[in-house]
């Protein structure tokens, strides 16, 4: 697997994608599928499928396609799902408490170690086998489990505390549900922001733009 320098980040956003496609047709027991087959899925083109490929050193072969195991693993190893990186997690409101109880950690490259709140009422609590602990105790499990990611479910008026807190501690990767901006308080930071509200908002365009459309078709 030889890997291209700086790659766009719109081929980066379509690896999950690719993946998690891939992952259906091979519980489907589908051994190859073309460039075709496989834009048509992800409503691209096999243009496209082949250039994002080849970013990577291309995978396949003309006439041929691709073997959908060996392509589903590469990907995964491209986007270091093997890795485990040990996360914590900071903030048990009804966010928090979903993504920690919830999300497939291990199947997506982390391993949920820790988990933070500072509720009297919720420390103590064991979501998924983790006992939720005070954040008081952030440096000291830090200290020692030495977590390389923080996951801040926390609003946004408390994470620049928190966070100064955790990068102290050498953690400088997050996925970071709030909408402060890391990226500007640290600039060696790796930030993936989560921003639902903005997501929503597009859905609301997207339904608002088709509304505009086929009431463009219904008037002519």
């Amino acid at each position: 697997m030889a890997r291209k320098e700086n790659i766009s980040s719109s081929v980066i956003k379509r690896l999950p994608r690719y993946y998690r496609f891939l992952g259906e047709l091979k519980a489907q027991g589908i051994d190859r599928i073309s460039s075709k087959e496989l834009a048509q899925k992800m409503r691209t083109t096999a243009s496209q499928v082949r250039q994002d490929f080849n970013c990577f050193g291309g995978f396949g072969q003309q006439g041929f396609g691709y073997n959908v195991e060996q392509l589903y693993n590469e990907i995964k190893q491209i986007l270091g799902l093997n890795n485990k990186y040990k996360a914590v997690l900071v903030g048990v409101g009804n966010l928090g408490r979903a993504v920690a109880a919830h999300m497939s950690f291990e199947e997506r490259g982390f391993d949920l170690i820790g988990i933070f709140d500072k509720n009297p009422s919720i420390i103590g609590e064991e979501i998924r086998g983790i006992k939720v602990q005070s954040t008081d105790n952030i440096e000291e499990f830090c200290g020692e489990h030495s977590p390389k990611v923080a996951i801040l479910c926390i609003p946004k008026a408390a994470v620049g505390e928190v966070s100064k807190r955790l990068y102290s501690c050498g953690i400088k990767c997050y996925w970071n549900f709030s909408h402060y901006d890391l990226s500007v308080a640290y600039d060696d930071v790796v930030v993936q922001n989560v921003h639902m509200s903005d997501s929503l908002m597009i859905l609301c365009y997207k339904i608002s733009d088709n509304d505009l459309s086929n009431h463009s078709t219904e008037t002519q």
